[in-house]
């Protein structure tokens, strides 16, 4: 393993904003006609994909857009209020220092990252933001990004907490980097068989060599 990129998500890797979207999502569901999701939900709700999430909301596909426009726009308001993922603040300087470049690519707003990233005195360790609105996208934006910086892709490595991140990164030919404390279950993270599967954010030291 000898990865000089690393990519993260936002949402669940970087940040803890889980409990944050499913209060945005309940204040948006009756504008869409939507039922609210209530805490306890969350755990079972942690082992479906990304379809068979839509499908147990039952969330008709072409409402998405719509829903993820207005929720990272109201999510801007408490973003740097957020917390990070225990122990992510002190591994990024030190992964940083074994790389040459970092990036996010995410589904939330490039501004929500940059201004969350600010407000952790982190924004500095990033060469980088990339956002995609749609959902099912990551793996055209990773190619792009492997592009747009002459990047190799066995040198790159994507750090997610879904299914689809899995995903995308298989799509895209680069490794992937599956971490266990962000929306989907271990259980169902490694039923994907990803790369790498992470349980805390001191294990992704193992996986970058120190120079």
């Amino acid at each position: 393993m000898a990865y000089r990129t690393l990519i993260f998500d936002f949402d669940g890797t970087l940040a803890n904003t889980l409990e944050e979207s499913r209060r945005i999502f309940n204040q948006l569901a009756p504008d869409y006609g939507l039922r609210e999701v209530e805490a306890a939900e969350l755990p079972d709700l942690r082992h479906l994909s990304l379809k068979q999430l839509l499908n147990h909301l039952e969330i008709p596909k072409r409402r998405v857009p719509s829903l993820i426009g207005r929720g990272t726009s109201l999510m801007r308001g408490n973003i740097g209020k957020l917390p990070l993922i225990d122990g992510i603040g002190e591994v990024l300087p030190v992964l940083r220092a074994r790389t040459d470049s970092f990036g996010v690519l995410t589904s939330n707003a490039s501004s929500n990252v940059d201004l969350f990233l600010r407000s952790h005195g982190l924004r500095g360790l990033f060469n980088f933001i990339s956002s995609t609105s749609k959902l099912t996208g990551k793996s055209k934006h990773l190619r792009a990004i492997r592009q747009t910086f002459s990047l190799r892709s066995e040198e790159m490595l994507y750090v997610g907490d879904e299914i689809r991140d899995v995903k995308a990164a298989r799509k895209a030919g680069i490794a992937m980097a599956a971490v266990t404390w962000g929306f989907n279950s271990p259980e169902s993270l490694a039923s994907e068989s990803p790369d790498h599967l992470v349980s805390s954010a001191e294990e992704l030291l193992s996986l970058v060599a120190a120079p």
